[in-house]
Formats: structure tokens, sequence, C-alpha cells
């Protein structure tokens, strides 16, 4: 051990007594839990419910993945680590951006800091638009690896730390529309706590499994019970595993199954005219399958001639947005960098997403399922778990409400009992 602890981000994590695994369960609405409590089908969760600690946290906003990805890892929001969205508009270039950059990430993550001070780390994704970001300064000389599922196929030593995952997992690539992409993120992370023994694992997983099946459906019921079996391994093999998600999910469809959606640049530029601004989804991915590009949070940029509050008055009474602020009023109230923020950010209510034009958003490949989607508050809130019991200024920090999805390191490393 090279150091007692590590200071990031004005929090000073322990060093690890024994492995730690974090897991984001990505759409891990924390209803499927408690549809698995009711019905007993996931008895693991259930004992690290009785035995160590449960609560419903609050993730960051807007409840998308990479936003909440960098909070959980570097136990900040998005005004200090930057990332606030999957995309968004450059205004020096009025291009789209990706926001997968790691030279968008204002802060290290917990492993690459830890990393960089002897221990072995290893951050398991399943796709690989989060990877670089969370591998940014990692130091993989002392056996710490970072790859995701989904190019799995590809590692090398010295991108990933690791070469010829798939014969060392025992598994086939996944395919990147089925849960065995998830499914391959925990069996590696298993394989590496049985043969390398890192210190610290992050597991991250993807939402393809809550995008298409609530609570209760039998296809969401087998993946918590696949899910519940490689906890308990985790556990088994000597790690506190510890588990949150990145955002929830929601239905979004009315009652004959249409998606509920508020085309917001139709509508402003039917009131303003062609081209008088730019509304940016920033739920936008490679895998718009999962979701049409459509979320419950987006941005509108002005051009020339159009304000924030000629916006704000124009869809103040449209049904379905739950709010809307100004630059600055989303900055203070959501915790956003103002920097990467537009001049309007919308939010749809429970029932509602918003997208930017109708022609421009491809919802052929829900194939005629009901859209479930996330983005809003409403889809903020996610669970916080911990599979031991808690010391008791931890247990009295939980005990008092009012939990952040970025302090799940800080109770796995600093917490147990």
């Amino acid at each position: 051990m090279a150091v007692d602890n590590i200071e990031l981000n004005g929090i000073t994590y322990a060093w690890p007594k024994k492995p730690v695994a974090v897991v984001c369960i990505d759409g891990g609405d924390p209803l499927y839990m408690d549809h698995g409590f009711s019905s007993g089908i996931i008895p693991t969760m259930t004992r690290f419910r009785d035995e160590g600690f449960y609560a419903v946290a609050r993730g960051s906003m807007p409840s998308f993945t990479c936003p909440n990805n960098m909070s959980i890892v570097t136990g900040t929001e998005p005004n200090q680590h930057g990332i606030s969205g999957n995309f968004y508009l450059d205004r020096k270039t009025g291009e789209p951006v990706v926001m997968t950059k790691p030279g968008l990430l204002r802060s290290r993550s917990v492993m690459a800091e830890f990393s960089r001070h002897g221990a072995k780390v290893a951050s398991v994704t399943a796709k690989d638009k989060l990877r670089k970001q969370l591998q940014k300064d990692m130091d993989l000389s002392n056996g710490s690896v970072s790859f995701s599922a989904q190019f799995a196929d590809q590692c090398t030593v010295a991108e990933n730390g690791i070469d010829n995952v798939l014969d060392y997992v025992g598994k086939p690539l996944p395919d990147m529309y089925s849960a065995d992409l998830s499914l391959f993120v925990l069996d590696a992370g298993i394989r590496l706590l049985e043969e390398r023994r890192p210190d610290i694992l992050y597991l991250s997983l993807t939402d393809f499994i809550q995008h298409a099946h609530a609570p209760g459906a039998p296809e969401a019921d087998d993946f918590y019970k696949e899910l519940d079996a490689r906890f308990q391994r985790l556990q088994e093999l000597g790690a506190i595993v510890a588990l949150t998600a990145d955002h929830g999910m929601a239905d979004k469809a009315d009652a004959d199954g249409n998606p509920n959606v508020i085309w917001l640049q139709d509508i402003l530029e039917e009131a303003f005219g062609e081209g008088c601004c730019q509304v940016i989804c920033p739920i936008t991915d490679a895998f718009v399958g999962h979701h049409g590009a459509l979320g419950g949070f987006v941005r509108v940029y002005c051009n020339d001639g159009l304000t924030a509050d000629q916006v704000l008055d124009a869809i103040k009474d449209v049904p379905g947005i739950g709010k809307a602020w100004n630059a600055e009023g989303v900055v203070e109230e959501l915790e956003q960098p103002l920097d990467r923020e537009g001049d309007v950010a919308v939010m749809g209510d429970a029932t509602t997403v918003i997208g930017a034009r109708a022609v421009d958003h491809d919802l052929s490949a829900l194939k005629g399922k009901r859209l479930r989607t996330h983005g809003s508050l409403t889809e903020a809130d996610v669970p916080f778990v911990i599979s031991e019991a808690l010391n008791e200024a931890y247990a009295a920090r939980g005990a008092k409400g009012g939990l952040r999805s970025h302090e799940i390191f800080d109770f796995a490393l600093n917490g147990i009992a």
C-alpha cells in the first residue's frame, strides 16, 4: 500500500482493506428493486438491504448516462466535472459535440486517482463511449485495466491493460442490444476479482432491458435474477459490493402506445421562424434504438434575434412541459456548468419527452413497443446499496436522507463498520 488514503475533489478516501466493487446498474430504477424485494427474486440484494444499507438517492441532472457515471466516479456534480449530457452544442463551431472525450472531463475518477498511487483498479463498461473518460489519467502499469464489453475483442495491453479479453472471460462478444452486454461486464469483473484481485472495481452496465421492459415483466425479472447471482459471487470473492444507478426509467407513451412527445423546435420555429434556434437533445448517443434520441431534458440555443425570455414565454403553456429555465436558473438549480449550457433548458413532466423536429427523430427502432426513457427529475431517483453494515457516522448520514449517487464511493470506501 502506497498511502493511507487518497484525496479527490475535497473527499478523503480510505485505502481499501479489501476489494470494493461499485456497480452502476444503467437504468436501474428503484421500482425494479422494489418489485424484486416483494417477489423474492433477488435474495442477494434483499440481504444487502437487510444486513447492509439501502436507500433511494438522487442522481445528477439531466438523468442521462454520461453525466451520472462521471458524477459517481468523481464524487461531484456536473458543475464540477463538466459533463452535462451525452451531447452539447459547441457555440464556437455551431456543431453538436459528443461529450465522451477525456479532455471534456474536468476531474480524474476515483479509479484513476487510486491507480496513480499504486492501487490496482479495474474499470469495465458496457459501451465504449464511457471507457475513455473513466480511464482518463489512469495508470495501467500496475496491473490496472480499463475496457468495454462492446470492444472486448479489440483490447490491447497498451490501451486497456489487458488483451484476449474474450478468452479471459470465457464468453463470446455480446450483442450491443442484449442483456448479455451487461452480464459480460459483471462476468469480467468476477473473473478479474478471481484472478487479479483489484483493489477497486467499477462496473457500468447498459439499460437495454429497462428501456424495453417494465418492472415485473418476465424479461426484467430474468435479468435481475442474473444480476443478483453475480452480486452474490462478487461478495463471495471477498468484495464490498456497492450498487447504484445512473438514472431511473419511465413509460412515456399514451393509452394507445404512442410516445408522448413535444416537438420543441417545430413549436419554436412556428412561433419565430425557421432557423430561430437549435434544440439539442443531450440524451443522443450512438444507440438511439433504445430511445429514439427522446428524453425528458433538452437545451435550446438561440440564434440572432431570439432571446431566452421569448422562448420561455412561448412555451410556458405547452402541455407536458414540467419546467423551463434560463441558463443561470438551470445552473443554480440543477448544478450544471454554465459554459456548456444552452440559453434555455426545458424538462418534460413525468409522462412526456421532448424532441427537436419530428423529422429528425427515427422511432422505427422502437418496433411498436412503448417508449420507456429518462432525462427528467422524475427519473433522477436511483438505488443506493451497500452490502455491509455502515459505521456509526455513515449510518447517521444515511438515516438523515438526502443522499446523492455521487456519494457511493465515499460510503463504500469510508463507511463500512
